[in-house]
């Protein structure tokens, strides 16, 4: 079993990323709104590499792009809260005999901060984009994360909310994936929306899958 991360075991605060994107505008001398279309443009590099690489690309270096760097880890800590049941879920899967994996594309703040989380040792290998270099839906991920498993990817379910290509890419990849939508709203990812395979509602729902 594989699980994504955000808007999967966690949901996105939108006010966090607003407070977010304000202060880097200020640092960047630009509006909140021009910030966060570079910082989206930016997306693959930081997350398939260092923070502070990318931030050089886009102007901002020395003390600046540190506090920068520290305010996305900040961000992490408060973001990385789990939904109702996640902990509970993957506890009681490995309780019954099977491996568990995390797969995320993120940045680094979300290594630098995982053991301060309480995610922290519920996995038997977490695997983050920006740690190897790859990113979802690249099918080289999802057998990365098999392999540090040590399961057959034909037995393996992947679950997440559809951010990224990621549940076709599972698929691709030979694993068999399900979409968990935690809100009530249409998601916010056009792939997401597309997605016409089995879903579920909550975490908990896990363990009625397997």
């Amino acid at each position: 079993m594989i699980f994504d991360l955000w808007d999967t075991l966690i949901a996105w605060d939108d006010e966090l990323g607003v407070a977010f994107f304000a202060h880097v505008a200020e640092a960047l001398g630009t509006t909140p709104e021009e910030t966060h279309a570079v910082w989206d443009e930016g997306r693959p590099s930081r997350s398939s590499g260092p923070m502070l690489d990318y931030l050089r690309t886009i102007g901002l270096e020395g003390e600046l792009a540190d506090s920068i760097v520290e305010r996305r880890r900040e961000l992490a800590r408060r973001a990385i809260v789990p939904v109702a049941g996640a902990v509970e879920t993957v506890r009681e899967l490995r309780a019954r005999g099977l491996k568990v994996g995390l797969l995320s594309v993120c940045s680094d703040e979300v290594p630098a901060v995982w053991a301060d989380t309480a995610f922290a040792g519920i996995f038997d290998t977490e695997v983050f984009s920006c740690d190897v270099g790859l990113l979802k839906p690249d099918p080289r991920i999802y057998a990365l994360t098999c392999e540090r498993l040590g399961v057959d990817p034909a037995e393996t379910l992947f679950v997440g909310d559809g951010a990224n290509d990621e549940l076709a890419g599972a698929e691709r990849a030979g694993l068999r994936a399900v979409q968990v939508q935690l809100h009530d709203e249409e998601p916010r990812w056009p792939e997401a929306r597309d997605w016409h395979g089995p879903r579920i509602s909550s975490i908990p729902q896990v363990l009625e899958l397997v």
